[in-house]
C-alpha cells in the first residue's frame, strides 16, 4: 500500500491516518465538514487535496447509518482498489450496500476496538491502535488481495487481526462495548439529582464505573440505532439479574431468617458469578488475567512526583506492571497504587520507605 483516503476525519479517522502518514503512506482526507479535514491536516495526518487518481486502500470512518451511502458513492466512481469500514457494527452495513446493488468484490467490513471519552481530530493520535484487537469480517468468498490490504493496515497501525463473522461480531460487542456504555450511563445517571454531600464521598470506585459515561451521546446515539437487537438482548439478561437482586435484598430487609438467608445467597451469587466473569477479562498484552499485588503510596499533587516515584521503583529494580491513582477529597494528595508481582511487594515497599514515601497497610 502506497496511497490511501480516509473519508471521516474524527478520532478513528485521524488516528488512522496519522498512523499511516507516519510509516510512509500518502494519506488524502475527506470530510462532509471540510474544516474538519482542514484540521486532521494541520495535525499532520495527510492532505485534505482530492488524490489524482484511484488510491490503493479507502477507508469509510462515518457512523455506521451513513457507511454504506459514503461506500456505496467511494465504489461507483472507482475511487480505490479497496474499500474498508471501521464502523462499530458489522452487519448492518454490508446489508445495506447489497441492498443499493454495489459490487462487494473490493470491501471488507472491520472495526478497531480502540477509542477515547473524547472524539473528533484534536484527540487522535497515531498510536491509538497499538496492542488493541481490530476485528476483520471477511464474506465467504471475499477477494483474497482486499484481506491483505486490510491486514496490512491493520499491521501500520500496529494493532492486532481478529477474524470473526459480521452478525458474531455485533453480538460480541453489545456484550462487551455497548452494554457497558449504557450501564455506565444508567449508574451515573443516578448522580445527576444525587444531594450534593452524596456526591463528595466519590471515590475510585464510581470514578471507574462511570468513565465511559463521558462519552458523546450523540456518538453513542449513532452506534446504538445500529445495533439495538443485540444490546437489548444483552439488556433484557442483566434485567433479569437485576431483578432478583433486587428482591434479594428487599429480603434481607425483612425479619423472617429463611427469607433473610435466601436472601443473603442471593446476592452472594451475583457476586461470585461477578468475580467469575472479571476473571475472564484478558490481562497485560492480551495474556491470561494476573493476581497482582498492590503497594499504596501517599502522593502529593505537585508537578514531579510521579516521575520521582517511578524513578525509585526503577532503583528497585521492580517492574510495574500497572498504576491508578486515587485521588483524596479536599487535600492535593492522593494515593497511588502500584501493582506489581506478588514477589516484588515487599521489595519495592521497602525501597520506597527508605526513601522517604509513605506507604498504606
Amino acid at each position: 500500500m502506497r496511497t490511501a483516503l480516509v473519508i471521516g476525519t474524527g478520532l478513528i479517522g485521524t488516528s488512522i491516518a496519522l498512523a499511516l502518514q507516519s510509516r510512509g503512506i500518502q494519506v488524502y482526507l475527506a470530510d462532509h465538514d471540510p474544516a474538519q479535514a482542514e484540521t486532521a491536516a494541520a495535525l499532520g495526518a495527510g492532505t485534505a487535496e482530492e488524490p489524482p487518481g484511484p488510491v490503493d486502500l479507502a477507508v469509510a470512518a462515518v457512523p455506521p447509518a451513513h457507511v454504506a451511502p459514503t461506500l456505496a458513492a467511494a465504489i461507483r466512481r472507482g475511487a480505490a482498489r479497496a474499500y474498508l469500514d471501521v464502523a462499530s457494527v458489522k452487519s448492518g452495513p454490508r446489508r445495506e450496500l447489497e441492498a443499493m446493488g454495489c459490487d462487494l468484490s473490493a470491501y471488507l467490513g472491520t472495526h478497531p476496538m480502540a477509542g477515547k471519552e473524547r472524539s473528533g481530530p484534536l484527540a487522535a493520535t497515531a498510536d491509538l491502535f497499538e496492542g488493541r484487537p481490530w476485528v476483520l469480517t471477511p464474506a465467504e468468498g471475499g477477494d483474497t488481495e482486499v484481506l491483505n490490504i486490510a491486514l496490512e493496515l491493520v499491521a501500520l497501525c500496529r494493532a492486532v487481526p481478529v477474524v470473526m463473522e459480521a452478525d458474531a461480531h455485533d453480538r460480541a460487542v453489545a456484550l462487551v462495548s455497548h452494554t457497558p456504555q449504557l450501564v455506565s450511563s444508567l449508574v451515573a445517571a443516578r448522580l445527576q439529582g444525587a444531594d450534593e454531600t452524596a456526591v463528595r464521598l466519590c471515590g475510585q470506585g464510581i470514578r471507574d464505573v462511570t468513565r465511559i459515561a463521558a462519552s458523546a451521546p450523540r456518538m453513542w446515539m449513532d452506534i446504538l440505532s445500529a445495533n439495538p437487537g443485540p444490546v437489548a438482548d444483552v439488556l433484557s439478561e442483566v434485567s433479569a439479574d437485576l431483578e432478583r437482586t433486587v428482591a434479594a435484598l428487599r429480603a434481607l430487609e425483612g425479619a423472617d431468617d429463611e427469607a433473610r438467608a435466601a436472601g443473603a445467597r442471593g446476592v452472594e451469587d451475583v457476586l461470585r458469578r461477578g468475580n467469575a466473569g472479571r476473571e475472564r477479562v484478558p490481562g497485560k498484552h492480551g495474556a491470561a488475567p494476573a493476581a497482582y499485588e498492590i503497594v499504596s503510596v501517599h502522593i502529593g499533587d505537585q508537578p514531579g512526583e510521579l516521575a520521582r516515584i517511578f524513578a525509585d521503583a526503577g532503583r528497585a529494580a521492580v517492574n510495574i506492571e500497572d498504576v491508578r491513582i486515587e485521588h483524596a477529597t479536599g487535600q492535593q494528595a492522593g494515593f497511588i497504587q502500584l501493582m506489581v508481582e506478588p514477589q516484588a511487594a515487599p521489595v519495592l515497599a521497602a525501597e520506597l520507605r527508605e526513601r522517604g514515601w509513605s506507604i498504606r497497610q
